[in-house]
């Protein structure tokens, strides 16, 4: 493990420990696990005589021939174990639990039954699945995310489950109208997702068949049919008034540090419309003038956006810097804690299809408060001051005008006040202009 080129700092570290070492019988070898000042042991199913460890390492003795091959076990798991910090931290979900369960996982990982009569297409997912960690995005240049990987993996696993009970074999000949059919009616009536979560699981599915057209397998056509469609909805999504985003700047948060500071990262992004994974990356060096100049996780392009007075202020609280991250689960929890503390009970509608049925329900409006509410809220409050919206979808990153409205949330009242406004200046204007 000397060849190790391990990540030190002073919230990360990794070693191997043996428990009680005075005893004469073969002991467990745990993994020590420290991160943002947190400790996690574990046991890597390793055993070894206490007078053969030491250095973090079994001794290489003639009496213990496996010494080699425990010390290649530690060093891959010790690899592992760095790896899933990294990745968790980048995600945001980086604690005790989500590490625990990550590393036992690679310590005793389930065996993945094989379907010996997997068909040619199953077979084409799996391995699409298995390589699109070191597989590029061609639109960011970047590599496939960890939660996109996931979501193939969920779409998989749901097709493999309809395939058991399927009357024909699922394979690329397959690929009709009549399967587009039934498997949408498996997904709303079976699964009773909603439209929209069945159109993000037709959507996938196209997503493999285009990848197999690309390398020359032949595909049924259907699958490229309008009528073989991603089922979508508008999404009846919240966004907070420029009215209400001050109320919740001055909402007296000295007595509670940690919804101040999840209330000043919230009103960050909603003055910013950044998301809230580039959020969390803001540091000092990208503010300079009164000016963020940053380059976006998820697409790479490069933002150049104006500090708004409040954004000026929170970051003159913390000295240059933005209060520190947590997880977005964590973060959606404390927010919903701080609207309904702040008062945020107006009474919103909100309807969607559901197992084929249009369903309506009723929450006050902190219930329905998340990170992402912060980029609505940007995008709906700069398109109603009448800022260009192709200026604000520099911003947005959204790449078309239709894509954009359709994520700008006005009621139909609101609609109706700006025309009405419009109006009204209009009429303001001819008058000036007769008198």
């Amino acid at each position: 493990m000397a060849k190790l080129k391990r990540v030190r700092n002073e919230r990360t570290g990794i070693k191997f420990e043996v428990i009680r070492p005075e005893l004469d019988s073969p002991r467990p070898i745990y993994l020590v696990a420290c991160f943002d000042k947190q400790r996690v042991r574990i046991n890597t199913g390793q055993f070894v005589l206490s007078k053969w460890w030491g250095n973090n390492k079994v001794r290489l003795v003639s009496d213990f021939p496996n010494a080699r091959k425990i010390n290649d076990r530690l060093h891959k798991i010790e690899v592992e174990a760095l790896g899933i910090i990294e990745e968790l931290r980048s995600e945001l979900t980086l604690t005790k639990d989500t590490f625990r369960q990550k590393i036992e996982a690679f310590l005793t990982p389930v065996p993945v039954p094989v379907v010996p009569t997997e068909s040619p297409l199953f077979a084409f997912i799996r391995e699409f699945i298995e390589k699109s960690p070191e597989r590029v995005n061609p639109s960011s240049g970047k590599k496939i995310e960890y939660r996109t990987i996931q979501k193939y993996k969920t779409v998989f696993d749901v097709l493999q489950e309809f395939g058991k009970g399927y009357s024909r074999k699922i394979d690329f000949d397959s690929m009709d109208l009549d399967f587009y059919g039934d498997f949408t009616e498996y997904l709303t009536n079976r699964k009773k997702f909603a439209a929209n979560n069945v159109g993000k699981y037709i959507q996938t599915l196209k997503t493999f068949l285009n990848e197999a057209t690309a390398k020359g397998i032949n595909v049924k056509a259907d699958y490229k049919s309008r009528r073989f469609k991603v089922v979508k909805e508008s999404a009846d999504s919240i966004y907070l008034t420029e009215a209400e985003l001050q109320a919740l700047y001055e909402f007296d948060l000295s007595k509670n540090v940690r919804l101040e500071r999840v209330r000043d990262l919230f009103l960050v992004g909603c003055w910013t419309g950044l998301r809230f994974s580039d959020l969390t990356n803001v540091r000092p060096e990208h503010v300079k003038e009164g000016v963020i100049r940053l380059e976006q996780a998820k697409t790479g392009g490069k933002v150049v956006i104006p500090c708004h007075p409040i954004v000026k202020a929170i970051l003159g609280r913390y000295d240059g810097n933005l209060p520190r991250a947590i997880s977005n689960q964590k973060m959606n929890d404390y927010l919903k804690e701080l609207c309904r503390l702040s008062g945020m009970d107006e009474l919103v509608h909100k309807s969607i299809t559901k197992a084929g049925v249009r369903i309506t329900q009723t929450f006050e409006k902190w219930e329905l408060v998340s990170t992402h509410t912060a980029r609505r809220s940007f995008a709906t409050n700069a398109y109603k001051m009448d800022i260009p919206t192709i200026t604000i979808m520099k911003i947005t990153g959204h790449r078309t005008e239709k894509a954009f409205l359709s994520y700008i949330k006005l009621s139909e009242e609101e609609h109706a006040q700006i025309i009405a406004a419009a109006w009204e200046g209009k009429q303001k204007r001819l008058f000036e202009v007769s008198k």
